[in-house]
């Protein structure tokens, strides 16, 4: 099992992310698109955080807490002009 580490979102920025696909399965993928358009409508509606397990190039994997403000086609964007890509996004609470 992979270490989660935590990590504050104003430090997204310093790391680096691959292209590579995180989820291998269909369903897994569709089902972190739908956390994540769940977790953008409680972001700006309701001002609440979610959680947000994703990887980066090295293979490290994170946990940041935040809202998310918007789910875009490649990213998703946090307050701060802070992006993390989706492929690279694990599992959305």
């Amino acid at each position: 099992m992979k270490t989660i580490e935590k990590i504050e979102k104003e430090k997204i920025n310093e790391l680096r992310f691959s292209g590579k696909e995180v989820l291998e399965d269909d369903i897994a993928r569709r089902r972190r698109t739908f956390d994540l358009m769940r977790a953008q409508a409680i972001g700006n509606l309701l001002r609440s955080k979610s959680t947000i397990i994703f990887e980066d190039a090295l293979g490290n994997t994170y946990q940041v807490s935040t809202t998310v403000w918007a789910v875009g086609d490649r990213f998703i964007s946090l307050k701060c002009n802070i992006h993390i890509p989706i492929n690279a996004i694990l599992e959305v609470n």
